[in-house]
């Protein structure tokens, strides 16, 4: 297994974990209730989805 003949730079390492960093989720807002929600996906408070209800939600008492 072939090793690296000299030691990577600091510069360089730092140059490919550059990358390496968690992006943020991209988060929309429900039409319905104006709660945060994962685009593409069915609300959780509401379960509404593209105007229409598709999941029967208890409400929280």
């Amino acid at each position: 297994m072939p090793n690296p003949k000299r030691r990577h730079s600091k510069q360089r390492t730092a140059k490919r974990r550059s990358h390496d960093f968690l992006t943020p989720t991209g988060v929309s807002e429900c039409p319905n209730c104006h709660e945060r929600k994962l685009p593409h996906r069915v609300c959780r408070k509401c379960g509404s989805y593209k105007g229409r209800e598709v999941l029967a939600v208890k409400e929280a008492s």
